[in-house]
Parts: structure tokens; sequence; C-alpha cells
């Protein structure tokens, strides 16, 4: 999300007496690929970019292929294939080893539909979202080739291209159950075949900090790179003006509760007070928060856990798949900013349903193959 929120500002800053703008998406990935499905590119007639579609090996034809299409006012879809030892294809040699489709969609600054407006009314939103985009249309009409459309208007698709709604809305729920983009063929009637692209844009991760110390502004500073939603539960005089600066709420440690919290949430307590802690704790186990994190040695965990069968709390910390104490993934971190990094490695893990080990141990490709 923090790329799309970047490209929009670019957008929204853009003087269009000067300037035109192009898209680049990528919508179909085979094998490795440093992107994937969604990696965007906004290029401007000026030469400049931002955001990216590989690890740098394809920007520089991109930015060719992007300014053509701006030029041309026409989309197109361009293949790059690094599968084979071909000297001749961009790409080879720079270890990529996979194939990708981007899809180059000029941006037309009078449409108040256009992709980049589109795009802005998800940038808040807590849940995930699906976007469909036809990136191959088979001798059609070409002008459909990189139409854009959201989940509102699949009706509006429908009509567009002659393929049966309730078809495109049964292949958005396989989409929406199993979390991950993926392209499909769908014929018309008379057999017209389109390709689309149905795009699952995940919310940014939100984060609830509770905690008040020196650490808890290392844990900002990260979490802003990452383009988190930051909340942060602590005494406010103690809270220094980088905390206000980035974070979009700041509660004193008794309002926690207040802060909202959904399936894309992390918790993480960290206020060094023990009693504070083991108080939210409690509060957070009886919601549906996917992550709970507990700052502090696993001796500290335990006495929690003891404390909370005393009173006739029914729960075993370590049977709780969703408490992470002690916090954070073990890589010998040691000062703040390598706890919040191994901290941040664990959410992003637990939030993607990886487990967090080398990917040198891995079997199989890094990314999940589509389905």
């Amino acid at each position: 999300m923090k790329e799309i929120e970047k490209i929009i500002e670019k957008y929204d800053n853009t003087d269009w007496s000067v300037e035109s703008l192009a898209l680049g998406t990528v919508v179909k990935v085979e094998e490795s690929s440093y992107r994937r499905i969604g990696a965007r590119m906004l290029v401007s007639s000026s030469g400049n970019w931002i955001g990216g579609i590989s690890g740098g090996c394809l920007e520089g034809d991109a930015l060719k292929r992007a300014k053509m299409a701006i030029s041309k006012d026409q989309s197109s879809i361009i293949v790059y294939d690094t599968l084979e030892d071909d000297a001749h294809q961009i790409g080879v040699g720079l270890g990529c080893n996979g194939r990708i489709e981007v899809l180059f969609t000029p941006i037309k600054k009078d449409d108040p539909n256009n992709q980049l407006e589109q795009l802005k009314q998800f940038t808040s939103s807590r849940q995930p979202n699906l976007l469909f985009q036809v990136i191959n249309v088979m001798g059609a009409d070409k002008s459909m080739l990189g139409a854009f459309f959201t989940e509102n208007e699949v009706d509006q698709l429908s009509a567009s291209i002659g393929i049966p709604a309730t078809e495109i809305k049964e292949k958005a729920a396989l989409v929406r159950e199993r979390g991950k983009s993926k392209e499909f063929w769908i014929k018309t009637e008379s057999g017209q075949p389109f390709e689309i692209l149905i795009e699952w844009l995940r919310p940014k991760t939100k984060i609830i900090l509770c905690g008040d110390n020196y650490d808890v502004n290392a844990f900002v500073s990260i979490a802003h790179e990452l383009g988190w939603e930051i909340h942060v539960a602590g005494k406010k005089r103690k809270l220094n003006k980088h905390v206000f600066d980035h974070a979009t709420s700041v509660v004193e440690p008794e309002e926690a509760p207040k802060i909202g919290y959904d399936d894309h949430t992390a918790v993480v307590l960290m206020s060094h007070d023990y009693k504070t802690d083991l108080r939210l704790l409690r509060y957070y186990l009886k919601q549906d928060v996917p992550y709970i994190g507990l700052l502090g040695p696993k001796k500290r965990t335990m006495k929690m856990q003891n404390e909370l069968l005393d009173i006739g709390e029914s729960v075993i910390l370590e049977n709780e798949v969703n408490v992470f104490g002690p916090v954070g993934l073990d890589i010998g971190a040691e000062s703040p900013e390598e706890i919040a990094l191994s901290i941040s490695a664990e959410i992003i893990a637990t939030m993607r349903g990886r487990d967090g080990q080398p990917l040198r141990k891995r079997i199989g490709p890094i990314h999940e193959r589509a389905y």
C-alpha cells in the first residue's frame, strides 16, 4: 500500500501542463520474480518515475514502454521473459529467471474514473478489496485493454465485455477466499476470450504499540518506513515529537482498548511495566486480534500465564497461536532498532502465513505458485 500511496502523491502533484503519465502494472508472473502481481510504476513523459516492477533490471526498458503508451495514448502488454538463456532478452544475466507481463496504461487526467482516482478510495480501507482489469483481449476491441473496475463495478465490467456477471463474481469469490491475486480466461457467449486480472489488495498493517519508553521511537520509525498505520498507547508526557508526527493516534495506556482493531492488526505490549502489560494482555486475549506480542523474556510470559490461571482465566499462552512471547524472530537483536526489526519481520511473516525461516531452507519457490 505504501507504493500506491507514493504513486498517488506523485499523481496529485503532477503539473499536467508540462507532463503526462502512464502506469506500469505487473499483471502476470511465472517462476522467479523480484516483484509480484500488483507491483506498480508511475512514469512521467519527462522521464521521472516512482515505484517499480522489478529489482531494477527492467525499469530502463519499462520507462521507454510507458512513454510510448503516453505518446500513442494506448495501453499495451509487454512480456519480459528471462526463463530461457536469450542474450537479446532484457534482464538475462541479472538473476531474474522468470517471466512477467507488464501492462502499460496512459493515465487520462480528465477521466474522474482513471485507475489512480479509483485506487485513492482504497488507501485508507481497513478491509481487503478486489480490483478487476482486462489484461488480454485476443483480437477483440483493443480499447478494452487495461480497462479497470472495482468490485462495485462488476456489472459494468460484465456489460462492457459481454461476460455474465455471475461468472466474474464466481472467480472473484475464489480470489477473496484464497487472498491471492489471480488472472482468469473467461469467454463470452459468442466464444470471444478475455483475460481478466482480479487483484487482491490487502489493507496496510495496523500496529498498536503499548508503551512509552525510548524503544517505541525505534519501532515507530520502522513501522513508518513500512507504511503501516501506527497507533501508540502510552504516557503522552514521555513520548517525543517523532511519535506524534508519525502516529495516526496517541492515547494514554488505559485508553488502549479504544483503538479499533481488525484482521490486519498487530498489538505489541512493550510498556516495561508488568501490571500494565498483564492488564492489556487480558483484554486483547478476549479480542479477535491476529497478533499479540509480549516484549520480555519467556519467564515473564510464563509468570503472566500463571497469574491468568490463578484468577480463573483458562488460557495457556503457549497454545495461543496469536500470542508471541518472547516477541520477535531470533536474529540476535540487541539495539531497540534491531529488536523492532525482528518484531516487524515476525508480524509480516504471521500476516502472510509464513514461518520466518531462512529462505535457503525453504523447499520450493520463494513465492507460492498461483492456484
